[in-house]
């Protein structure tokens, strides 16, 4: 029997509220994730989704689903649709990274999926905030200074509470079920970090082909020339994953009139070294906290880096984080 007066004033039904949803009337039972790499944004999510690719199923046509932080009035039949075309006998997972600094998000996903394996992979605070940054600008949520920005602006100081929000997801789902990857790490070895996302998961070890280690992701190199053009083209985006037009959205986000709308503007400089100290300073109780919670040593997040170094001098810095989280030296059961 419809809710009362749902039918009668033509509003529609929500998804929770349905019968019978899609996931419902397939003929494979309803299938939800094994594992979810929960970020936070900037922190190579993207790049283990390419990686992960063809090895375990993951939503349709999209990276981040962002059923539990945004849609979750939608229903879990909503969610659990993205996941239908997955062949029942492999893992199937998720890399979203607004998850990790939203504890209903949290709460949610231990509701629906207690026994999900939780990747959480963290990077230098100030790296991760100036590239997020750049994201902010890049689709005109952000217009302040990049200074004032990571002091101010909510979602990068929140998402930088690593110890605080990564202590809530192992009290959730238990230290042995959260695995803990830094971004060093990645850049240092990446095969070596995905073996332990791989054997984390259960699945079998996949190969990284040669240069596929530094391949980026979404690198953001450049400013958009239009704010009001970002605002007007984020709008028709919108639009467009809202009624799941996924594809469409991207063929048009990688046309060359969305390069220009996104990118077309002045290239991003590296940080100016009296701001990185400030900011760096700022987080600095936010990484020693993390030191503390999973005893290592961050010392490399502490320091401010050359602006003249080049990829070479920025992979040995990630080495020496990457030594001092070497598994022979961990006790710790999230690092298993």
């Amino acid at each position: 029997m419809p809710a009362p007066g749902l039918a009668r004033k033509g509003i529609a039904r929500p998804q929770s509220l349905n019968p019978i949803s899609r996931a419902k009337q397939s003929s494979r039972p309803l299938r939800l994730p094994d594992f979810i790499a929960v970020g936070p944004p900037r922190t190579a999510t993207t790049w283990l989704h390419e990686v992960l690719k063809g090895h375990v199923g993951l939503p349709l046509d999209i990276k981040e689903t962002d059923f539990f932080s945004k849609h979750y009035d939608k229903g879990i039949d909503w969610y659990a649709d993205y996941f239908r075309h997955c062949p029942p006998a492999i893992k199937i997972g998720e890399l979203c990274a607004t998850y990790f600094a939203s504890p209903e998000a949290r709460e949610r996903i231990a509701r629906h999926l207690p026994e999900c394996r939780i990747i959480c992979t963290l990077r230098d605070p100030v790296d991760r905030s100036y590239s997020f940054y750049r994201l902010l600008r890049r689709h005109a949520w952000t217009k302040l200074p990049f200074e004032e920005a990571a002091a101010k602006h909510r979602e990068i100081r929140e998402q930088n509470r690593y110890a605080f929000h990564l202590a809530g997801w192992q009290r959730q789902f238990g230290a042995d079920h959260v695995l803990v990857g830094l971004y060093d790490d990645f850049e240092a070895d990446a095969q070596a970090f995905v073996d332990r996302v791989t054997a984390f998961v259960g699945i079998d070890r996949i190969v990284i082909p040669p240069g596929r280690a530094f391949e980026r992701v979404h690198p953001i190199e450049t400013a958009p020339p239009s704010r009001r053009l970002v605002r007007a083209t984020r709008q028709i985006i919108t639009w467009m994953h809202s009624r799941r037009m996924h594809r469409a959205a991207i063929r048009f986000r990688k046309s060359a009139l969305g390069r220009f709308v996104y990118e077309g503007g002045r290239p991003y400089g590296p940080l100016a070294p009296d701001v990185e100290a400030r900011v760096r300073e700022l987080y600095r109780p936010e990484v020693e906290a993390l030191e503390e919670l999973l005893a290592i040593d961050l010392s490399a997040w502490k320091k401010p880096r050359d602006p003249q170094a080049g990829h070479s001098d920025k992979r040995k810095a990630a080495m020496s984080v990457a030594r001092a989280t070497s598994l022979d030296d961990l006790r710790d059961p999230i690092f298993k």
